[in-house]
């Protein structure tokens, strides 16, 4: 597995160019003039992470932000998008230092935060987080999200389904190339 850096628009893959991926990054990266969209061009799964913003105009994208970009339980909202939506591309993006790794060592801070809440006691935080923690905790960002791709590809045959990395450091997207 390789990222791949977008530091030009050259590049980007010949075989994104000119569709909603390569705008999507001319976006993120160059700054491009955004364009208006009366309807969405693309999906966009990403991390629920606080630290990332895309720089993407109104109406460009359908948008799921979950943990890790883990759509795993979105399946209908996917559906929805390629239903309803008529996208034909989805772009999951992965990036560094993403919280759903290694989750197991955030269980004391986890059981501390949400005992803090009335409802909550310690022991019920933690039957919680022991009963959920496993669904969601991914080992590595981007091999996660490189399945993440081959398991909505198999899905949702005809549809472009294309592994991004977000940086954190200078918000930039880069490619993930197996």
């Amino acid at each position: 597995m390789e990222i791949i850096r977008l530091n030009a628009r050259s590049d980007i893959p010949l075989k994104f160019q000119n569709t909603p991926i390569e705008e999507l990054i001319l976006y993120q990266n160059f700054n491009a003039p955004h364009k208006t969209y009366t309807f969405a061009r693309l999906l966009v799964g990403m991390c629920m992470d606080n630290r990332k913003q895309l720089k993407i105009p109104e109406n460009f994208a359908y948008i799921i932000r979950t943990g890790g970009a883990n759509l795993r339980c979105s399946e209908f909202y996917v559906s929805y998008a390629v239903a309803v939506g008529g996208v034909n591309y989805i772009a999951l993006i992965a990036h560094d230092r993403c919280g759903m790794v290694d989750l197991a060592l955030k269980m004391q801070p986890f059981i501390e935060g949400l005992s803090r809440l009335e409802n909550w006691t310690p022991e019920q935080v933690r039957e919680h987080f022991l009963n959920h923690a496993p669904k969601y905790e991914i080992e590595d960002e981007t091999e996660f999200v490189l399945a993440e791709c081959k398991r909505l590809s198999a899905e949702y045959k005809g549809v472009t389904v294309v592994p991004l990395y977000y940086t954190l450091d200078d918000n930039k997207l880069s490619m993930i190339a197996e």
